[in-house]
């Protein structure tokens, strides 16, 4: 594991590019095994995800080759083989889960093990069991991973209602369905811009998907899928908002490039409503050196709701802000491993029945602190370049995980962080 030094106090300048987006990238890398040609993606970001995948496709003999120059990444599965997929690298992320789907899309069955990630709180996968059973597989859990196996006839269509919206089951059930007998329909789905994505790249490769970003997507199945290259993936809106709010809290006048806004209205809103001002541009936002910042009541919820994934990075702007600040989050009540690593940076914080209640400080002091989860630890970097003094965040794997090239781009904005060895 390695640790980052922050020495803070320096304002921001300057522009930062934002990647590609993460929870895009980790679901279009498992669907490339449903394509019978050579798949290319551009806009990949540089993050420890993708090498994860990248391992876990080498055991199924599929090749792949990511240029960073520029960030292109080409998969070649037309060689594949059925591996049963139990542990290792499937326990370093979350997104492994998709392979179930993948699996069962391409081979008819699948052998996975349950999935790693953060600790953020329960993520049953209940609604991705209910929904492949809805389209004809027998799945059981046996020694810690999930075997799942379509009759022998093949997957066929089904309506499926998810009783909660989960952008988790949404994907596998896609993944599963687009090569299935006849029409699937997925009722009370995810409205996620990366589901979109996610359809736009499989009816490139010759799916048949209708109605991604609605509450309702319709699937007719399709025997054979050959990739269309390449396909660029969206910018990272939680990458996005994580900049955007590190330049409120200590900008000096600082350009977001490579964003789509409308994947950020409800965040965006908020910011506002915060006193952050900002120009919005066409593909970029230009975040102005902050005035009076005055605390709001955020609350999580599905898309185009404000992300889960953004109450922690928008937390140490909060506690800039005059007033008492709120945050309820709907999603994953239990998200809150960051809150004792900013008490220990000196927050006024306190938690009330999962209830953040944030009140305003005049600084915050450079303390050792922890990484637990990727989106805690985009929040204690922002903490630590507000901070007077030297902050050290430990586990700082998990914010590799999800942020691209992050030290090379707070360097570029003028910060002073550094990435050393434990």
């Amino acid at each position: 594991m390695k640790k980052m030094i922050i020495h803070g106090g320096r304002k921001l300048t300057g522009e930062v590019v934002i990647g590609g987006a993460k929870n895009s990238t980790v679901a279009l890398i498992p669907a490339a095994i449903l394509s019978e040609s050579v798949v290319t993606l551009d806009g990949v970001p540089h993050i420890k995800d993708v090498y994860n995948l990248m391992d876990i496709l080498s055991a199924m003999n599929v090749h792949s080759n990511f240029n960073e120059a520029t960030d292109t990444l080409t998969l070649d599965p037309t060689e594949i083989e059925f591996k049963p997929l139990p542990n290792g690298k499937i326990k370093s992320l979350r997104a492994s889960y998709y392979f179930m789907g993948a699996l069962l899309g391409r081979f008819g069955h699948a052998i996975v093990g349950l999935p790693g990630g953060d600790d953020i709180g329960p993520r049953p996968i209940d609604q991705h069991i209910k929904g492949f059973e809805s389209l004809g597989a027998s799945v059981s859990n046996e020694h810690g991973a999930m075997f799942i196996t379509a009759p022998e006839e093949g997957l066929h269509g089904a309506r499926i209602f998810l009783d909660m919206v989960s952008v988790g089951a949404t994907i596998n059930l896609i993944l599963a369905a687009v090569t299935a007998t006849g029409q699937t329909s997925i009722e009370n789905a995810a409205k996620e811009p990366e589901i979109i994505d996610l359809a736009t790249y499989l009816n490139n490769m010759g799916a048949k998907i209708r109605g991604a970003g609605t509450d309702t997507i319709r699937i007719d199945g399709v025997a054979h899928l050959y990739a269309k290259n390449p396909h660029t993936i969206i910018p990272d809106r939680i990458e996005a908002g994580t900049y955007l709010a590190m330049a409120g809290a200590c900008g000096d006048g600082v350009n977001v490039k490579n964003i789509i806004s409308e994947h950020l209205d409800a965040y965006l809103a908020k910011l506002e409503e915060i006193g952050v001002q900002m120009d919005v541009g066409e593909d970029n936002i230009f975040v102005y050196p902050s005035g009076n910042l005055q605390a709001v009541q955020i609350k999580t919820s599905p898309y185009p709701g404000f992300a889960t994934d953004l109450q922690q990075p928008i937390t140490p702007l909060l506690l800039k802000a005059a007033g008492d600040g709120i945050v309820i989050d709907t999603i994953y009540p239990k998200r809150v491993r960051h809150i004792p690593e900013l008490i220990r940076m000196g927050a006024d914080i306190s938690l009330e029945n999962d209830v953040i209640i944030l009140h305003h400080v005049d600084r915050l002091q450079g303390a050792e602190v922890t990484a637990d989860e990727i989106r805690a630890g985009a929040c204690l970097m922002t903490a630590g370049l507000m901070a007077e003094g030297k902050t050290t965040i430990s586990k700082v794997d998990n914010i590799l995980r999800g942020y691209d090239r992050v030290v090379y781009k707070l360097k570029k904005l003028g910060a002073d962080v550094e990435m050393i060895d434990d």
